[in-house]
């Protein structure tokens, strides 16, 4: 992949934010100091740096697709009130595609597995 200025502009944005940023927002935090970039420059470049191992794109139905910088293997959670998507390092989740395999006798190439439900913050606020 040839270099931009761009491109790494938008790859430290999403590395630089935990909060798994979408195409959109991305977008808009960066224009404010880069007027000339446009969003479907920031959708290409995100493909690219998906299709790369560079970030990693999360989709998760119903929901735009978010973006993630940390590239190690880890699971994800979104809250169904706030929509916020944290990471989960969950040792013993690790390995699951082998149970799958195991107990089907498929061959996983990869696992991505998405929990939903109320994260600390909005179970915190809800009234009772």
């Amino acid at each position: 992949m040839k270099y931009s200025k761009q491109r790494e502009m938008i790859h430290n944005c999403v590395k630089d934010n935990p909060c798994h940023l979408t195409a959109d927002a991305i977008y808009e935090m960066l224009k404010k100091d880069h007027p000339n970039l446009s969003l479907g420059t920031v959708y290409r470049n995100l493909s690219q740096l998906a299709e790369h191992d560079m970030v990693k794109k999360v989709s998760i139905p119903g929901y735009p697709d978010r973006f993630d910088g940390t590239l190690e293997d880890h699971f994800h959670f979104i809250c169904l009130e706030c929509g916020e998507v944290k990471d989960l390092f969950i040792p013993e989740l690790y390995g699951i595609d082998s149970v799958v395999e195991q107990l089907t006798g498929v061959d996983v190439s990869k696992c991505e597995m998405t929990f939903k439900g109320i994260c600390e913050k909005c179970k915190s606020t809800k009234i009772v």
